[in-house]
């Protein structure tokens, strides 16, 4: 029975999901910043969406030690931030679960140097856009995808899908999610690098084969180099990524990936926990990879030129 739970990291994910569980849970809320905490305990965690608009109470910290003992831990904040914030937890929460939501691959063992905690494996695929401290828009009313990591049994993944689910949110729960946790992979590092590359937010470009110079040629090639690698490592995949891509871009309006929203902002990007835990695995099975190799290199380098 999840009672309490604490969301470490509130951007947009982390309050999706503390706005949402709120309405069935305590939701604790472990915040970098002093101002972000007043703001959360002064006033409501507002979530918009298309649906409506709602405010729920919670309690923000910066300080693990403030909080009490959780059932829950969901890690969402950027893995850039991961270390530091696996790092914050460490030596707190015993007996918690612990579910990291990165992208990329690589997340739980992260986590795992810092605690023994039985882990989730989580990826989603919602996204929203933070407005403010207390102010999020619901953007993306898509799934989040959980499954077993190590020896956690596959009861206590449906128990928390469930939990998601009744909140308002979509869940769905895996006894392997090495092949929706590809899936995504191969997603990310394509579109969220060819993004933060070319400025364009993802639309109809990433699709688009219908002349020699459509931007849906070297998507599509970004892609393959991914399934070959994920067929050499042993992985199905749950879906086929090129789809997903062609899916996203007929939403009605652009979306805008996270990737882009880091380099507009001149901040490190998610490019070494996505494209290159992609790369280490081509690498480690003997596949090569030049197209995301070279994405992953220009990303380094204008991460390098905001100096």
């Amino acid at each position: 029975m999840i009672e309490r739970v604490c969301v470490a990291g509130a951007g947009a994910i982390g309050s999706l999901f503390a706005g949402h569980l709120a309405s069935k849970c305590e939701v604790y809320v472990l915040v970098r910043r002093e101002a972000h905490a007043r703001a959360l305990n002064k006033s409501h965690l507002n979530v918009s969406s298309e649906s409506g608009y709602s405010g729920v109470r919670v309690a923000a910290t910066t300080e693990p030690a403030d909080l009490p003992n959780v059932d829950l831990v969901i890690v969402a904040c950027k893995g850039t931030d991961l270390e530091t914030v696996a790092t914050r937890l460490e030596g707190h929460f015993s007996g918690a679960l612990v579910m990291p939501i990165q992208n990329g691959l690589g997340a739980e063992q992260i986590v795992r140097a810092h605690g023994d905690w039985p882990l989730i494996s989580a990826v989603t695929f919602m996204s929203g856009t933070k407005h403010s401290d207390t102010h999020v828009e619901y953007i993306l009313e898509t799934p989040t995808w959980l499954g077993p990591y190590e020896d956690t049994p596959m009861e206590t993944v449906e128990e928390i899908a469930e939990l998601i689910r009744s909140s308002g949110l979509q869940a769905e729960a895996f006894a392997d999610l090495r092949p929706a946790q590809w899936s995504k992979l191969i997603f990310n590092a394509t579109v969220n690098a060819v993004a933060a590359l070319t400025g364009l937010r993802h639309d109809f470009h990433f699709a688009d084969e219908s002349t020699p110079a459509g931007l849906g040629h070297l998507v599509h090639e970004l892609v393959d180099e991914g399934k070959r690698v994920a067929a050499a490592v042993g992985v199905e995949l749950r879906e086929d990524p090129w789809e997903m891509n062609v899916l996203a871009t007929q939403r009605g309006s652009a979306h805008y990936p996270s990737m882009l929203e880091d380099v507009d902002a001149r901040r490190p990007t998610e490019i070494e926990l996505i494209t290159g835990s992609l790369i280490r695995e081509a690498e480690r099975v003997g596949v090569p990879v030049p197209l995301h190799t070279a994405l992953y290199r220009l990303i380094k380098a204008k991460e390098a030129g905001y100096a």
